[in-house]
This record gives C-alpha cells, structure tokens and sequence, in this order.
C-alpha cells in the first residue's frame, strides 16, 4: 500500500474509533443535572476514560513489539464500540457511567499507539517524522467530531442516542481496518520482556525525557477536554452552543500539531518544546481568571488550545527518532502510560479544587483550577532536556 493511501486509512480509521471520545465531555451538563453530581464526581467520570487507557495501554501498545500491530487495533476499536453501547444498557448511575468509560479507554489504548506502530512499520523511515504529525494531529479531529456530533445528536434526538452512534462507529472501524490493512509480520529482535524492553527505555535519558515531557502535556489536554464543555457552558450562559465551540476550539490542535512538528523538524526541537510549554502554562491561567469575560475568553482558549498542542506532534516525532525499532512498542506503551496516567490524574484534580473553592461560579476557584492544567508544563519548560537534538545511546547500541 502507497504511504499516503495508508496515511489516510488509518487516519480516517482513528476518526471512526474516537467517535466515543467527547461523549461525556460534551454531555456533562446535562449527566450533571441528571445524576447530580458534584465537580469531584464530574472529574472522577471524566477521568475514568484515562483510567481505562492506562490499565490497558501497557499490554496493548508493548504487544505490537511481538504481533501484528492491526490484531491489537481490531481488539482496541471492538472494546471502544462496546464500551459505549454499554453506557445505554447499564449506566444507570454515575458509577457505573464511569465502568463503560474504562471499556472506551481500553478501547483508545488499543486504537491510538497501536495505530501509530501499524503506519510506522509500513513506512518508510524518510516519511515517518512528517506522517506522524498528520496522524497526531489527526486526534484533533476526532476530538472535535465527537464534540460536534455528540452535541447536535443529542439535542436533536436524545442523549442515548448518541452513545449509540458514538458505538457503532468504531465497530465500522473493524470492518475498514480488518478488510483494508495488509498483514505484518514484525521482526522480533530479541525475547525479552515487555517490562524489560520498558526499563531500557527509561534508563536512557532522552527517551525519558519525551516521556516526562507527554506526561506533563497529557495532564493539560486531557484536563481541558474533559472540561471545555463546563468552562464554555460557564462563560456563554446561553448565547452559543458550548459543545459546538469546543468542537471548533479542538480543530485548532490539527494545524498547531502539524506545524508544531515542521518548525521543531527544522529547529531545534528541545528549545521549540521548552517554549511552547511555557506559553501554554502561562495561559491556563489566564483562562480561570478571564472566565466570566465571554469574548476575552473566546479568544484566549483557541490560543491556549493552539499552544497546548503544538508540541504533540514535536513529542511523539521525538521519540520515535530516538528510540530503536525493537524496543518502539514497549516504548510507546510507557510514554503512552505516562501521559494517560497524566490526563487521568488532571481532570479529577480540577474537580477537587473547584470544589474546595467554592464551586463552579467562582473566579477564585477557575482561576486555581485551569492554573492546575498548565503547572506541570510551566515547571516542565525549564527542566525539558536541552540537548535531546543528540542521537540516544540505546538507538545507536540496537540500531
């Protein structure tokens, strides 16, 4: 299969799997009124997506290192399907909301990395650095459909309806990829463990350093996905659609991951992320201060969220380059553990202190509660490796 026929496939395919991704986000002030919860008990739903990813994603991901990344993508895109069915069939409280939510985050685990190792093992190495970002990037947009079809679904129809919708399509998911996808038969360049081939990882300095750096990065964007929703519902009051708006808000991170990735291909990669990491932590509060300012809002989230995404693609670039094809699976699944234990953690944080400050119609409160989104990239822009332009020990020892 041509590069870009394959690009393609597996972007359109990683749309479809997403479809479950916004569901509760986008829905979280209508569940809010449903089951009255409180912001802790919002942040705990939200986060349990992330929860799943992270049980899973280390099995999931690290697998591809010994079989055919598209088995573990077919696996991953029947678990996100079912996983959200199962919030129509069994969801009759919020705890249970948050088990069909763990299934969905298996299913993201099974979907996103392994995708990534299915295009990168079909490609040529020249192409992967660029092609990476478009798939990245790609996560973009299947944030912002599901925002935007969540949303119109449910206030057409209801908001089982969309879950079911959001169900379905990554089962025609299973079809494009198990129909589509050609084999692969990966070399196997040694027996070790997936553990073992993670401690490798993470003892060699430049690869931690990208994991520490997606960490920090997750725990920002998954805390403002979980959120925008209420931020927005917050700040409009009405006057515009607040699931439409974080749909268009999420489709700036398409182009902001893509060109993220070509200035730091073309620079110095360390110092692009070390500067990103800085605005964007700088803005998160900004966004909890200007909260009840609609238009002073409208303007800074796009450009928060422009800045909270143009290092993912520059990330994840990153470390594809520096670490050896035997040990990527095992790899990917410790950056990808990192970053979804981040974006677990980062929503329920949120939720702590909005509640401890007063609940969600104070300044105070938004103002500490989105600061807490960018604090780890603020304090991250001043530690993230200088030097990581330099070939990784572990590449040039395997490679």
């Amino acid at each position: 299969m041509k590069p870009i026929r394959l690009l393609l496939l597996l972007c359109s395919a990683e749309i479809l799997t997403m479809a479950p991704f916004s569901s509760v986000p986008a829905l979280l002030p209508v569940l809010v009124t449903h089951w009255q919860l409180n912001a802790t008990q919002e942040g705990l739903l939200g986060g349990s997506y992330f929860l799943g990813y992270l049980i899973s994603i280390s099995h999931l991901s690290g697998a591809t290192d010994r079989i055919d990344a598209k088995r573990v993508y077919l696996l991953g895109a029947l678990l996100a399907g079912i996983g959200s069915l199962l919030f129509v069939l069994i969801a009759k409280n919020w705890y249970l909301g948050c088990v069909s939510q763990l299934l969905c985050g298996a299913g993201l685990a099974g979907t996103y990395m392994p995708g990534l190792r299915a295009m990168t093992d079909r490609m040529p190495d020249y192409l992967q650095t660029r092609y990476i970002a478009f798939y990245t990037s790609t996560f973009g947009i299947g944030a912002s459909l599901s925002y935007a079809m969540t949303g119109w679904i449910s206030h057409h129809f209801s908001y089982t309806t969309a879950f079911i919708v959001n169900g379905a399509l990554p089962l025609l998911a299973v079809l494009l990829i198990g129909q589509t996808l050609t084999p692969f038969k990966p070399i196997i360049h040694h027996s070790k463990s997936l553990i073992t081939g993670q401690l490798q990882a993470i003892k060699d300095k430049l690869i931690r350093n990208y994991i520490l750096g997606y960490a920090v990065h997750c725990w920002e964007l998954f805390a403002f996905r979980s959120w925008i929703v209420v931020i927005l519902t917050e700040s409009l009051n009405g006057h515009f659609s607040a699931t439409l708006m974080a749909a268009l808000i999420n489709l700036v991170g398409i182009p902001a991951s893509i060109l993220g990735n070509e200035f730091a291909s073309q620079h110095s990669r360390s110092r692009f992320i070390k500067r990103i990491m800085f605005i964007s932590g700088s803005l998160a509060w900004a966004c909890g201060l200007f909260i009840h300012h609609m238009w002073i809002l409208l303007i800074l989230l796009p450009l928060y969220f422009f800045t909270v995404m143009a290092d993912s693609g520059a990330l994840t670039a990153g470390l594809i380059e520096v670490t050896p094809k035997s040990i990527r699976g095992a790899t990917m699944a410790i950056y990808s553990l990192g970053g979804f234990a981040a974006g677990f953690v980062g929503p329920i944080v949120m939720g702590v202190i909005l509640d401890q400050l007063g609940g969600q119609h104070h300044v105070i409160a938004w103002f500490f509660a989105c600061g807490t989104m960018g604090i780890g990239s603020f304090i991250m822009s001043f530690k993230f490796n200088s030097h990581s332009t330099l070939e990784s020990p572990l590449k040039n020892a395997a490679d």
